[in-house]
């Protein structure tokens, strides 16, 4: 059976593992890389992937998307701030969801991750000599139901088959306790590109049981990013009247030189951030250049309140388990972002002991969300391990007076199944609409809407006689499923969901469609390119084989050189029959002109003569001759 895989799809980096040999092991990318970066470029009909992406974003802003994580299963108004700031254009879609406008078209969160996912899973099933389909995903904690499942649905628009969506913390502690055999109260804080999460857990006779969660998603690695950009931005306007993030290549240059000094500032004390000929001045078009000197102290001073919001979730969850820091064994530090010395120093005041670092904090979930492929997959080196999680946030009804009721309260163990009656409010009501929401406030319109379900076709009756039940059922994935049936008569209806921000069944099997059309679009592209390369290198070879025979007969030459000329013409045409003729013609004098030189070689006893061969091939040696005794 083909193995199945963990991915941590991260908002900067994302890292693909599998189990082998009892233990679970990052897959290098097609660059060799342990990391991938989660960014998708848009250059006319082809798609560049990862750090091929990244390289060239500088020149190409508006269509290199990264951080889309931030976006996926979001609405609009959630993320209205922070589209503001991508130097590509994110819009408001259907509904309210979000989408993200390149070269003309409106592509929607999940279809970008389902990008990066096609290309961890392509290069690992290379590496693995074997296809990949099944994979375990890994996401915030603290992401609610619809980015959960708009998550699920990238996988499935790359072409995979999700096993199971894990949270994230949840995972790292699966590949920090997998050997451990002893009782450890755990806590994990994640701070990743984009999201926060803060997840207690107790470990022990292989039952890793989460007790509580709390987190930010809006809290990141990303979000200390922009303090440095608008730092360097405002900076740069106070002595040149300039507004850089106006600039679209002058802003992605400010975002990669903040993510450097960032990380330079983990380790020193100061950082030099130089950016020559950042923008031109736009009446003079004389050159500007940027350079600044950011300090250790400086960064603090201008995050101060975002090292200040990691405090909360950490206090919540500490509540909600009901235990002090005391009682915390270990604290892991999960994600890029926990290796910011403050947050370091945070960590260590509010729990009172120094942050366990024996999981490299880039690739922990991977490693996690391996095990976890493995478990379900039933690897018997895994022995008997059980995971027993928890839905982040409390989940529950409008009802009247514009009050939320909670049906199934934050921390509850999943998966999980909650069922309460309800009733009409009015005489002969015809049907009821259901608001699902999401949130710990007490009036709904203050928390998150999932969807408004209706149930119709109720028979007349008074008020309070009806019997609505309601039924909530969230699976091992964390996504919640409701139905809902009215009791009185035993008449049953259907719910339909509406204004959701995940993708309805019809779009993603599009996109699944167009993401297959593509791939094999991409794979005729590249295929067409390595034929002309190769046909290039050969063409380099023949001239080089020239020159070194330089002896050979003048006819075998020029024939040799003409077909090379040919074959320099055929790259230049894009042509590939002709580009297939020209290989095909040149092969046939590169083969011709080294048996002439070869042997006119012997018959002038040179035994110099190149065969375009390594010399260690070369391993015949004639019988009849031996060393002296």
């Amino acid at each position: 059976m083909p193995k199945a895989v963990g991915i941590d799809l991260g908002t900067t980096n994302s890292v693909i593992s599998v189990m082998e040999g009892g233990r679970p092991e990052v897959i290098v990318n097609a660059e060799g890389a342990r990391t991938t970066p989660s960014v998708v470029a848009y250059k006319g009909d082809e798609r560049l992937v990862g750090q091929i992406a990244r390289r060239q974003a500088a020149l190409n802003p508006a269509a290199t998307l990264f951080e889309v994580k931030r976006f996926i299963g979001r609405r609009w108004d959630e993320i209205r701030e922070e589209a503001g700031r991508s130097p590509f254009t994110v819009k408001e879609g259907p509904g309210g969801s979000v989408r993200i406008e390149v070269n003309g078209q409106d592509l929607a969160p999940e279809q970008v991750s389902a990008e990066v996912l096609r290309k961890l899973v392509n290069d690992a099933s290379a590496k693995l000599g074997e296809k990949i389909r099944d994979v375990v995903i890994t996401v915030p904690a603290y992401f609610d139901n619809s980015q959960r499942e708009a998550t699920k649905q990238a996988g499935e628009i790359a072409g995979l088959n999700v096993l199971r969506v894990i949270n994230e913390p949840t995972a790292a502690a699966l590949a920090y306790g997998l050997e451990r055999k002893g009782n450890e109260t755990v806590l994990v804080f994640d701070l990743g590109g984009g999201t926060f999460d803060v997840t207690i857990l107790e470990l022990g006779d292989g039952v890793f049981e989460v007790k509580s969660t709390s987190g930010d998603t809006h809290l990141g690695g990303a979000d200390f990013d922009q303090r440095i950009v608008d730092w360097l931005a405002t900076e740069f306007q106070k002595d040149n009247n300039f507004d850089l993030r106006k600039d679209k290549q002058a802003l992605q240059r400010l975002i990669e030189a903040a993510e450097k000094a960032k990380i330079e500032l983990s380790n020193a004390t100061e950082t030099s951030i130089s950016l020559p000929f950042i923008t031109f001045d736009p009446e003079t078009r004389t050159p500007m250049h940027l350079e600044r000197t950011l300090s250790r102290a400086k960064f603090e001073e201008i995050t101060a309140d975002l090292l200040r919001r990691v405090r909360k979730p950490v206090e919540q969850a500490l509540a909600d388990a009901k235990l002090d820091a005391g009682k915390i064994d270990e604290v892991i530090l999960v994600g890029g972002s926990t290796r910011i010395p403050a947050v370091k120093r945070i960590v260590q005041d509010l729990i009172g002991k120094t942050p366990n670092e024996s999981v490299n904090p880039d690739e922990a979930v991977a490693l996690g969300a391996a095990v976890q492929a493995g478990i379900i997959q039933g690897d018997s080196s895994l022995g008997d391990i059980v995971l027993v999680d928890v839905t982040p946030l409390t989940l529950g009804v409008e009802v009247k007076g514009g009050m939320i009721a909670p049906m199934i309260t934050r921390n509850t163990t999943v998966p999980a199944k909650k069922t309460e009656i309800y009733t009409t409010a009015e005489n002969n009501q015809p049907g009821v609409e259901i608001n699902v929401l999401q949130g710990e406030r007490p009036m709904a319109a203050d928390n998150k809407s999932l969807g408004r379900f209706k149930l119709e076709g109720i028979p007349p009756m008074r008020a309070g006689q009806a019997q609505i039940e309601v039924t909530f059922d969230i699976d091992a994935n964390g996504i919640l499923h409701v139905t809902a049936k009215e009791k009185t008569s035993g008449k049953e209806s259907s719910i339909r969901i509406e204004n959701t921000t995940t993708l309805d069944k019809s779009d993603v099997e599009r996109m699944v469609q167009e993401a297959e059309q593509n791939a094999a679009a991409d794979k005729q592209r590249r295929e067409k390119v390595e034929k002309r390369n190769n046909l290039d290198s050969l063409r380099v070879q023949a001239l080089g084989q020239i020159e070194e025979n330089e002896g050979a007969a003048a006819d075998a030459k020029d024939k040799l050189k003409a077909a090379a000329d040919e074959a320099e013409e055929a790259v230049r045409s894009d042509d590939d029959a002709r580009i297939e003729a020209a290989q095909k013609k040149l092969e046939e004098e590169l083969r011709s002109f080294m048996t002439a030189a070869q042997g006119q070689g012997q018959a002038q006893g040179d035994d110099t003569v190149n065969l375009g061969k390594d010399k260690q091939d070369d391993d015949v040696i004639d019988a009849d001759f031996k060393p002296a005794e």
